[in-house]
């Protein structure tokens, strides 16, 4: 775990365009951390710090809300939502919202709670029978609750092609999953008789006024929508889901501003019975330090007081959200690139400041970190040398840079740059590279596998997923590949 990252509680706040009516407005007392989000000319520096973060991080597109009491007081867009086309991303761009699908979900369920339809502590089995775990009794254990606080006892995803495990048991401790909110989804969905995106529709989307909000593909958002890219800034292809294909996890298209009215929904209670309400904010399961799960939703205790908060992970996007009921503040940003999350710690410090130890647990690199400037030399070694030269500069770069630069993950992220690129040899180069600087660690030989299999040497691939398996034997995707392989 790296050490707590501290800013100034909500240091550095910035404005562009005030929305009408904003409480932004005055100077208000500058003792009082909040009411320095009042001053005009602080808030108005986020035009410049935010553009220069994202050519730092090579982020394309950025769209951002901030709320204020029971109001939006500000949304603006920043940078591209299609680097070939250069249309500019405004605050009605559509961004797939990736995991911050899951607290939209989690709310229509609450209030189907409140209604009778739906019992936390039910067996979810007593609501529908679900083939792909009953082959595991223990999933006659699992409720909503588990689900909604990421304790069913499921991975985040199952390997593709492979079997859903319950891999703990069910409501003992916290593992973040996808799977158990389609359990969920699919248990709703037959208890109501209604589609996902139909329900949520009817309970969140139209009484909080999410206009440019969909769990499915609407044509209307072609015009709309800000494109995925990867990390090298090329354009990626972008999924549509259809009718039937919804997911509570993970396929939610919405707007920051959109967002930012649920946000201020969860804050207050909205649509939700009072106890119902208190439920969701209140802390179900433990997770980390500082950090616990409350019903749908991350919440985070530092000295500023409690925050709820999520953050989301689709390919080509990246999304994060906080908000501080006590203080009436919060922020959503969405990004359309592999590199968002790079920003994420430089975002909190420019809009909310404060202690953020759900940060710190997320763990992902900073777009200024010593790792990822190795990173980039390497690429530009190779793209201008080769192979052999980005090799023989890792090993320079080691003389030269502080430890913490290199990890198992620095190359393992170039060789799939490589392998997605069906640079194979390249690829196994890398691979094999760090194997060798790494042997008592599973995911090199896990990566190693996929590239010989790749190449078509099955035999290889073979003898460095069993080596990957000895190693950890959890490691549920080169189980899944072994089997696949064996037959």
């Amino acid at each position: 775990m790296r050490p707590m990252t501290r800013f100034p509680l909500f240091a550095g706040v910035m404005t562009a365009t005030i929305v009408s009516g904003s409480c932004f407005g005055g100077a208000g007392n500058e003792s009082d951390p909040i009411a320095k989000l009042a001053i005009p000319a602080r808030l108005a520096q986020l035009d410049s710090i935010i553009p220069a973060l994202m050519d730092s991080g090579a982020v394309m597109g950025m769209s951002v809300a901030i709320t204020a009491d029971t109001g939006l007081v500000w949304a603006r867009g920043y940078g591209v939502r299609n680097q070939q086309t250069q249309e500019p991303v405004e605050a009605n761009t559509v961004f797939e919202a990736a995991s911050l699908s899951k607290p939209v979900f989690a709310y229509a369920v609450l209030q189907l709670v409140d209604q009778g339809v739906v019992d936390l502590d039910t067996p979810i089995a007593d609501y529908f029978e679900y083939d792909a775990i009953t082959h595991d009794e223990r999933y006659r254990l699992i409720t909503p609750r588990m689900v909604l606080t990421h304790s069913p006892g499921f991975p985040n995803w199952r390997p593709r092609g492979g079997q859903l495990t319950i891999d703990r048991d069910p409501g003992t401790e916290f593992s973040y999953s996808g799977e158990g909110f389609v359990y969920l989804q699919l248990a709703v969905m037959n208890l109501t008789g209604e589609p996902l995106d139909q329900l949520v529709r009817r309970l969140v989307f139209e009484p909080l006024e999410m206009t440019s909000s969909s769990y499915l593909w609407q044509e209307r958002f072609e015009d709309m929508i800000a494109m995925p890219h990867g990390s090298d800034g090329e354009v990626l292809r972008k999924n549509r889901p259809q009718a039937g294909r919804g997911n509570a996890a993970a396929s939610l298209h919405t707007t920051a501003p959109d967002f930012a009215r649920f946000m201020m929904a969860v804050m207050n209670g909205a649509l939700l019975s009072d106890s119902t309400a208190t439920a969701m904010l209140t802390s179900q399961i433990d997770v980390d330090s500082n950090l616990t799960w409350g019903l749908g939703i991350g919440l985070q205790d530092t000295e500023a007081g409690r925050a709820f908060w999520h953050w989301g992970d689709n390919t080509g996007y990246k999304a994060y959200t906080i908000t501080y009921p006590g203080q009436g503040v919060g922020v959503v940003w969405f990004t359309n690139s592999e590199n968002g999350q790079s920003l994420l710690e430089a975002m909190l410090a420019a809009t909310v400041g404060g202690e953020h130890p759900a940060a710190d647990w997320l763990g992902y690199e900073a777009y200024n970190s010593p790792t990822r400037a190795v990173r980039g030399v390497l690429v530009r070694t190779y793209e201008e040398q080769g192979i052999d030269s980005a090799i023989a500069e890792y090993h320079q770069l080691k003389t030269t840079h502080p430890a913490q630069a290199f990890d198992e993950f620095l190359l393992n992220s170039l060789g799939y740059r490589l392998l997605r690129a069906d640079r194979l040899q390249d690829a196994i180069a890398v691979f094999e590279l760090n194997v060798a600087e790494y042997p008592d660690a599973s995911n090199p030989y896990d990566s190693l596998g996929e590239a010989y299999l790749a190449a078509g040497d099955t035999a290889r691939a073979i003898v460095n997923y069993e080596r990957s398996v000895e190693l950890n034997p959890d490691n549920a995707n080169g189980i899944a590949v072994l089997e696949r392989i064996r037959g």
